[in-house]
């Protein structure tokens, strides 16, 4: 893996034209409506890109006919290169979305995307991570969002019109005449959920957002029923949402059964409906009902939505943001993430995203190591390659798209390390890990720990039959790393010894080790070895941050954030490779004195001393302009004993977070004052 350019942030605010250019990438059906009412907006179509020329001419002719002039119709890189460009509209079906949204960030475009984004949450992480990181406006084009209409419900909610907000009825359902095209197509993310499933979802959050206060609003709950067509996708599907603090919605979609297309809020004291909140034809309305006053309605006509989000991308470029107001980046993340639960819960999986599939980078692009990277390297004897500092844990991905998009970030970032183990999701998880690293064929450029042996098949006939099945599952012959995830004392240590060593000689194994093994017995372990000219164990993987633990989270578990433990490390040298080394979230900012609602962090990391440890945290934090859970890895980092400490950040943007714990170096005295120990 070589060196990959990087995008490169905006240091300035974009200089933009009087009257912004737009370019159209993908002249389809919505993007004539999008061009029907770009006059009432501030800017003017310059361009019209197509992977036929022929398409974009006749675009560009239409344009003419609206006045705009000197439209060009041209490839997509043609439209990209031009300078009179600064936005473009990505309007492709959505499996071209992504390409194209990269590419145009890359070419300093700001971006309004159709909806969705992506056809998956993994997909989506990395443009809104590409956005972040050129520092261009990415705004998903839910155009009601922008109308004054979906702007006055929201202030009806805030303002407790109808009291305390308990449920949300959103519906976008219609009846197409024949199962052909796109809509019909698993092949480009057809179906009802991610064609128009997306307004009810997040008209939902929206209005919670506006109840509650929240700036994110995601169900905590989601069930659904449905049924896919005979060509696989969703003709029709009914889903179940609870949020945080009880308020419910139930929203539906489909193409081929007509609903009410309605919006409906239930609260305390009427109720809200609005009949036309997607089309949003010439006079929509919001009707008003409740008990203390006579029913009212609110017109909204003569708006042009699609001409509001031109203007809020514009603006957004012109402030230097990122996201427009009226639909975040954040949003659609949570949007991304709730599709991808509903298409899960009535079982649709696109052929494209399967565990078998050969998802290649988003960008399509091979994967490659970005220059200028943050990593730090360190050398365990054995292993035969250098290890990356930070490891990547395979125990927070949900699906191998969303797997390929963190470790490809993360292998951008020169990390090469990965952790997994035998019990994770039921094998599933490790075969996840092997898909991806034999669709990127990095094998030989990364170092796998592979863990086995875990309470109650702690025993060694469980070991080889275990760690023959990862490997299987894996798709190699042979661990970088190899640990015993358990210690079982009811079995005489020179058992575990020989079948490892066995393993070892017979190149299954390059380095073995345990984790949740005590000092002692890693020791009793490594006696045995030297006296029976066996390998020794040379890696040791228990729990160990800055804040001290008092207990583990799971039983068999051993923690090594003890003075002798620590001096035990010291003294043998023997490699670390930390778990919960942020202490589950301690350092996140959710943990304080009043606030005991997680049972578990209390259990194991309340106390006087852990606080002072967050508040030191805290404190250097700011001194280095990073938060506190990357002072906490810089902690471990900056150890007197080598440390390869585990992170399992569940998006692109925690994994970032995490990482800016590799700039800061700790000297002695601040690791120990940090420690309490000053």
């Amino acid at each position: 893996m070589s060196a990959q350019t990087a995008n490169t942030a905006s240091t300035t605010t974009p200089t933009v034209a009087d009257r912004p250019g737009w370019a159209v990438l993908g002249p389809g059906g919505i993007a004539r409506r999008f061009l029907s009412q770009l006059p009432a907006s501030g800017g003017a179509l310059v361009a019209a890109g197509s992977s036929s020329t022929e398409r974009a001419q006749t675009f560009a002719d239409e344009a003419a006919q609206l006045g705009f002039a000197d439209v060009s119709a041209a490839t997509y890189d043609e439209v990209l290169a031009d300078p009179r460009v600064d936005a473009v509209y990505v309007s492709t079906v959505h499996t071209g979305h992504a390409r194209l949204v990269l590419a145009a960030l890359e070419a300093g475009k700001a971006v309004l995307c159709e909806k969705p984004l992506a056809p998956n949450h993994g997909t989506a992480m990395a443009l809104a991570d590409a956005a972040r990181k050129a520092g261009l406006p990415l705004v998903e084009a839910f155009m009601y969002r922008f109308h004054p209409q979906t702007a006055a419900l929201l202030d009806l909610v805030r303002d407790g019109v109808v009291g305390a907000v308990t449920h949300i009825d959103a519906s976008f359902a219609f009846r197409t005449g024949e199962r052909t095209g796109r809509l019909f197509d698993v092949d480009t993310a057809g179906g009802g959920i991610l064609d128009v499933g997306g307004y009810p979802v997040t008209m939902a959050a929206a209005i919670v957002q506006a109840a509650t206060g929240v700036a994110v609003a995601e169900p905590t709950e989601l069930t659904a029923t449905g049924t896919l067509g005979p060509t696989g996708v969703d003709e029709w599907t009914v889903a179940q949402l609870t949020y945080k603090g009880g308020i419910t919605a139930s929203v539906r979609t489909g193409v081929f059964v007509q609903d009410d297309n309605a919006v409906t809020v239930y609260g305390s004291r009427g109720r809200i409906v609005l009949t036309d909140p997607w089309t949003l034809g010439d006079d929509p309305t919001i009707e008003i009902r409740t008990v203390d006053e006579d029913p009212r309605s609110l017109s909204f006509a003569g708006e042009h939505p699609y001409a509001r989000e031109a203007d809020a991308t514009t603006d957004a470029l012109r402030a230097g943001a990122v996201e427009a107001s009226q639909m975040t980046i954040d949003e659609s993340l949570a949007t991304a993430r709730t599709l991808d639960k509903w298409r899960a819960a009535i079982g649709l999986r696109y052929p494209f995203e399967a565990e078998t599939a050969d998802i290649p980078t988003v960008s399509g692009r091979p994967l490659r190591v970005q220059d200028g990277n943050p990593m730090k390297y360190g050398e365990i004897p054995g292993v035969g390659k250098r290890l990356s500092r930070l490891v990547m844990g395979v125990d927070n991905q949900p699906d191998l798209a969303h797997a390929s998009a963190i470790f490809d970030l993360f292998v951008e970032q020169g990390g090469n390390v990965f952790d997994t183990g035998y019990i994770y999701g039921g094998g599933v998880l490790e075969g996840r890990l092997g898909k991806w690293i034999q669709n990127r064929g990095v094998r030989e450029d990364v170092v796998v720990i592979t863990k086995g042996a875990h309470t109650p098949f702690c025993d060694p006939e469980s070991l080889t039959k275990q760690l023959l099945e990862s490997l299987e599952r894996q798709g190699t012959d042979y661990a970088d790393i190899y640990m015993m995830h358990r210690d079982n004392p009811d079995i005489p240590v020179g058992e575990f010894v020989d079948v490892l060593d066995e393993h070892r000689r017979a190149g299954r194994i390059r380095v073995y080790g345990g984790s949740n093994w005590t000092p002692a017995r890693f020791d009793e372990a490594n006696a045995y070895a030297r006296a029976n000219g066996k390998h020794e164990f040379e890696v040791l993987s228990n729990h160990f941050g800055l804040a001290e633990a008092y207990d583990v989270p799971w039983d068999g578990c051993e923690h090594a954030t003890d003075a002798a433990s620590k001096a035990w490390l010291e003294e043998r040298q023997v490699p670390l490779l930390p778990w919960s080394s942020q202490a589950r979230g301690f350092f996140t900012g959710r943990a304080t004195p009043e606030d005991t609602s997680d049972a578990e962090l209390v259990r194991c990391y309340y106390s006087d001393e852990n606080f002072e440890r967050l508040r030191r945290a805290r404190e250097l934090g700011d001194r280095f302009g990073v938060p506190a859970t990357a002072i906490a890895l810089a902690y471990v980092l900056n150890q007197p004993f080598p440390t390869f400490p585990l992170f399992g950040p569940r998006t692109i943007a925690e994994a970032r977070s995490s990482m800016t714990g590799l700039s800061v170096d700790l000297t002695p005295e601040k690791v120990a004052w940090l420690d309490l120990r000053d």
